[in-house]
Parts: structure tokens; sequence; C-alpha cells
């Protein structure tokens, strides 16, 4: 299965624009083959906390209508938001329609970083689901520096760890170049990280998307700079 994990730089608190860049990388990600493709964390607006606190017409939902031009992209997306919740406040939330548009799954971050958790909820739950004969888990940004969470899913018979993130230049590229290719090598795991490139909110975006084999090895990676699309064979 053609795995494809895509970076880009968000527009501040548009979900319209984002979605319209998301449909445009998601028909790439098909083009080049690729079942399903993964966006960074908080895709839909940018990592823009102060306007996500400020403007619930931020907040979507499954069945947002303003989703329709990646849910009708053909490719099977993994979407991370600010979702609605029953609430006074969002979640930071990972939505995962399959290539036909429908809704497979939906997974909450559980462990907030720092100055999330005076905005958001915090999941309660492991997300998972099965496409394509693998089995899936999810995660968010800070997630993966739980070992325990990443340890369920390969307890649970999952194959692919997909993370959402944002790492930012200076120490998170370090960061990052040590997480996930550790996680697919202590759990082995095939991992896929898509993360910001350029402004995202107080920070910038390292870019540097990419995949990891079982071993640790790197299977493909974006650079540092572009809006880009980077598959690799998982399975």
């Amino acid at each position: 299965m053609k795995i494809a994990t895509a970076q880009f730089t968000c527009a501040p608190a548009d979900v319209s624009a984002n979605v319209r860049l998301m449909a445009a990388l998601a028909d790439d990600a098909r083009v080049r083959g690729a079942e399903l493709v993964v966006f960074p964390e908080l895709a839909l607006t940018g990592y823009e906390l102060e306007a996500v606190r400020a403007r619930r017409d931020l907040w979507v939902r499954a069945d947002d209508p303003r989703l329709d031009p990646i849910r009708e992209s053909g490719v099977a997306s993994v979407v991370n938001c600010a979702a609605a919740t029953d609430g006074e406040r969002p979640a930071i939330e990972t939505l995962v329609f399959g290539p036909d548009g429908e809704l497979i799954t939906t997974y909450r971050k559980q462990h907030l970083f720092e100055h999330e958790h005076d905005l958001f909820v915090a999941g309660q739950h492991d997300g998972r689901f099965e496409l394509g004969g693998l089995r899936f888990a999810l995660a968010t940004c800070f997630d993966n520096h739980f070992p325990e969470l990443v340890s369920r899913g390969a307890a649970d018979g999952c194959q692919v760890h997909l993370a959402s993130s944002l790492y930012g230049t200076g120490g998170g590229v370090e960061e990052l170049a040590a997480v996930y290719p550790g996680i697919a090598e202590d759990f082995r795991l095939h991992v896929v990280v898509a993360n910001h490139v350029g402004p995202a909110g107080a920070w910038t975006g390292c870019g540097r998307s990419g995949l990891w084999a079982p071993s640790g090895a790197l299977l493909a990676q974006a650079d540092a700079d572009t809006a880009m699309v980077v598959t690799a064979e998982i399975g």
C-alpha cells in the first residue's frame, strides 16, 4: 500500500482556503498512486490558537460541508482539526475519511501540550482503523512522546503509526529526527509523520515530513521549505 504525507503552509484561520490546499495535495497523492494521505496537526486552521479560542466557526464536525473537497478527493485522508464537542471547548481531533468520503474513525489528542490545556479538551480513547489490509494507530504531536500510547497500538496489532504534528525550526528539527525513527525501531512499526512547513501560529514549521520503516530506516522525506507530498510503499 502506498501512503503519502503532505506538508504545507496553512492559511491562518481560514478553513475553506486550507481545504482547497489540502484537496490539491490529496489529488497529487492520488496521482502518485497513494491510497492514504496524512496532514499536519490543526491543518484546517493552522496552529492559530487565539483565533480558535475566539471563533467557533473554526470548530468543525465530520459532516461539515466545507470538507467536501477533501472527502471527494478519491484518496483516504487523515485530517487533524479543531473539532466541535458537546461542551464549551473544542478538541484537537483527527478525522479519517475513506476513499469514498465516508468517515472511518475519529481520534482526539490525549496528551495536550502546555498552553493547549487552556483551550482544548483532551481525548480519552486511542484511535484505530483498518484500510487496505493494514491496521493503523493514530497520534497527534505531543502524544508521540508517550511510549505507552505507542505501545498500546503495537500490542493491538497495528502495523502503521500515523502522526499529525507541528515541529518548529530550531530544537524541533532534532526532536522530529529523534522521535519518529525511534518509534519505528522500538515498536517495529511503520511510521508516518505530517508536519507544518513555514509560519504556523507562533511557530515556524520545519517541514521534513516523512515515512520510516520498522527498522527505523527512512523511506522518504520532504524538504524543510516546500509544500509537497512524499510517498512510500508500506506493508
